[in-house]
């Protein structure tokens, strides 16, 4: 699918926390248990600026409509200042994106800006089962580190996070 990527801007603040939403109700991807409001996630918006090695990418359908299909991160990794050149990146796709080659076109841009960027790796946490996720990563070039068993509890279930290192420049 033919889709626009351009940096995510405040305009898209409410559809981008929809989008976060779905998962937070409906799957256990992210480990957040309560919806959040678009007011609540501008800060998060905000720490992705347009330069830098934390970006936020979003697609957008083509058209004049131009609806957002997804969109994907870098953000630190941890906040201690050797962390610095590690980024922790995401794809959040619209129910109904999936498998349309959305997910590509946003990690080959997000990963076409950090190569200006000071970023020597890049993880990626993937809540299992998630088998889309797992091939999106290894078709990146992130290999499987480690699983943290059992590390978080949605809808009464525990869920096995396994964590991937991609090696940058």
């Amino acid at each position: 699918m033919n889709v626009q990527v351009s940096p995510g801007k405040e305009a898209d603040l409410d559809a981008l926390t929809e989008i976060y939403n779905h998962y937070i109700r409906a799957t256990p991807i992210t480990f957040d248990v309560t919806p959040i409001t678009p007011v609540e996630r501008r800060p998060w918006l905000l720490s992705h600026p347009e330069d830098g090695p934390h970006r936020l990418l979003v697609a957008r359908a083509p058209g004049p409509s131009g609806g957002i299909l997804g969109y994907a991160t870098s953000s630190p990794f941890r906040a201690k200042a050797a962390y610095s050149t590690s980024v922790e990146t995401s794809i959040y796709l619209a129910p109904g994106a999936g498998g349309r080659g959305v997910g590509t076109s946003l990690y080959e841009a997000l990963f076409t800006t950090l190569e200006s960027e000071d970023v020597h790796r890049a993880y990626a946490g993937v809540t299992l089962p998630n088998e889309p996720s797992i091939r999106i990563h290894r078709r990146f070039g992130f290999r499987q580190v480690g699983v943290y068993e059992q590390v978080g509890r949605k809808f009464g279930v525990y869920h096995d996070v396994a964590w991937f290192e991609k090696r940058l420049r």
